[in-house]
């Protein structure tokens, strides 16, 4: 599995049902399971983004139904970056001429 950080910023239609966040958090848990992902953390963030995700998911095709299926919601808009372990980052430099 690859971990992948995800950046979120609410829209209108999402600041607005704020309340209803938490419900919307536990959905995001289960299209993540359904998927064959893990939603790992999730953090309320102050600053330029909203909130964080942090997942393991099997690839990129996965991730990015992932994203999409929960920003077509109009709550969140997305933004996911592929996050690589301190092994994995060792294995890359390595493999470097």
């Amino acid at each position: 599995m690859a971990t992948y950080v995800t950046l979120l910023r609410f829209t209108q239609q999402g600041i607005q049902n704020i309340k209803q966040r938490p419900t919307r958090l536990k959905a995001a848990e289960a299209a993540f399971q359904a998927a064959g992902s893990e939603l790992k953390q999730f953090y309320l963030t102050a600053g330029r983004y909203d909130a964080v995700i942090v997942s393991d998911v099997p690839d990129d095709e996965t991730v990015a139904k992932l994203a999409l299926g929960v920003g077509s919601q109009g709550n969140v808009r997305t933004d996911t970056l592929r996050a690589f372990t301190e092994d994995e980052y060792r294995k890359i430099i390595a493999a470097l001429p």
